[in-house]
């Protein structure tokens, strides 16, 4: 048997459970009848490439389609019709996809998820929103192959409406939608990402502009934080108050500053940060894992004042921030600003806030921004702007434009 009577035969084998009547209906014709529809909607929907006719008398039809693993491959044909039927295989031979819904696609792509990342906390943060956003949506019943870019823009713009979202927010819930298509196409299901023609009409939710009077802590702030970090120091020497005076000084995570062990200072000035400590969502549970956010270690400069800070804290143990041979937690970090702002009578700033302080205080100091960039740890500029504010009082910023004008 020849390759195109092979081919002929396979797509004959997908329609044959179809049809029930087969003493009545002749499956050639039946054949024939569904083969130029799948041709015509592979020409006109499905088939991304361009298709070239032969150059010469000797040459064959060419086009290109992309396999399992998403390379792309050459295919060719000694006729157009020929090459065509090749092709049909490739976009038809599952015939379950007539019934394989977004729900079902989304399944199978969160278990190819699973695998490809050490997070459960993003798998559960998928799986959060596809509950919330998606189960709801005309999209989660509906075939896979029946989706194309105006329901999904259609969709979108209504979950955007509908939610109130904000543009970061709705980043965020897209993450599932690009995901789960480009699996889709990957996996031979579809031949083009549908979303990729998706466009946002509607109004985002506008975000109050932050500032640095509620992202930052300003100079007086701080320096009313570390004469109270220094007293309870003193009263309780409990090295936590340290964590959170040194971390002005140093710019981590919350997580990467209580992972830090005492092997990864040993040049005296730089921290090498490696680690960090994860709570999983799940289990409700901390536990610290050999790798940071972003997968990549960085050094941090270490300055005398940071330095003078580490020199006071005992080694109890190989991390560096212990209470009772326990490593302590970013919760009880945490506690620690909530405790102070309450004694204060003010908003707690979180621990994030801590990381904004010291970008913002360098750059408000001229250090280049592409060096706050490596010290945070982005592998992005514009992520690092989002962390520069102005950490100055209001007297202060009065000062600095009055010299400056």
């Amino acid at each position: 048997m020849t390759r195109k009577e092979n081919n002929r035969e396979f797509n004959k084998q997908i329609i044959l459970s179809a049809i029930t009547a087969d003493d009545i209906i002749n499956t050639d014709n039946v054949l024939d009848i569904i083969m130029n529809a799948q041709k015509e909607k592979l020409l006109s929907k499905m088939h991304p490439y361009k298709i070239t006719e032969p150059k010469s008398e000797s040459g064959r039809w060419q086009t290109y389609y992309k396999d399992v693993n998403g390379e792309r491959k050459i295919i060719r044909a000694q006729t157009k019709d020929a090459l065509l039927e090749k092709l049909i295989p490739i976009y038809f031979q599952d015939s379950h996809l007539d019934k394989f819904t977004f729900s079902d696609l989304f399944s199978e792509w969160l278990t190819y998820k699973k695998t490809v990342t050490d997070s459960p906390n993003t798998i559960k943060r998928h799986e959060q929103h596809y509950k919330r956003y998606f189960t709801q949506s005309e999209l989660h019943n509906t075939p896979v192959r029946q989706i194309d870019a105006l329901l999904l823009e259609s969709e979108c713009n209504r979950l955007v409406k509908e939610y109130s979202m904000s543009r970061k927010e709705w980043n965020n819930v897209k993450t599932i939608l690009l995901g789960c298509f480009e699996y889709a196409v990957r996996k031979k299901y579809l031949a083009d990402n549908p979303m990729k023609d998706v466009k946002i009409l509607v109004k985002y939710r506008q975000v109050v502009k932050k500032t640095g009077k509620t992202e930052t802590y300003n100079t007086e702030e701080l320096e009313n934080l570390n004469k109270y970090l220094d007293k309870m120091y003193s009263e309780t020497e409990d090295v936590v108050f340290l964590a959170v005076k040194i971390n002005f000084l140093l710019g981590l995570r919350v997580g990467e500053l209580v992972a830090l062990k005492w092997e990864d200072c040993k040049e005296q000035s730089h921290l090498h940060v490696v680690r960090e400590e994860v709570r999983n969502q799940e289990t409700n549970l901390y536990n610290v894992v050999e790798h940071t956010k972003t997968n990549r270690d960085r050094y941090v400069i270490l300055v005398p004042k940071a330095i003078s800070i580490l020199e006071k804290i005992p080694k109890q143990g190989s991390y560096i921030f212990m209470r009772n041979g326990e490593r302590i937690t970013a919760r009880q970090v945490a506690y620690v600003l909530e405790k102070y702002a309450e004694r204060q009578g003010t908003t707690t700033k979180s621990t994030h806030k801590m990381r904004k302080t010291y970008a913002s205080n360098l750059n408000a100091n001229g250090v280049p921004l592409d060096c706050i960039r490596e010290m945070l740890g982005h592998s992005s500029l514009s992520t690092t702007l989002g962390y520069v504010y102005n950490p100055l009082t209001e007297s202060e910023t009065y000062n600095l434009i009055s010299k400056a004008l």
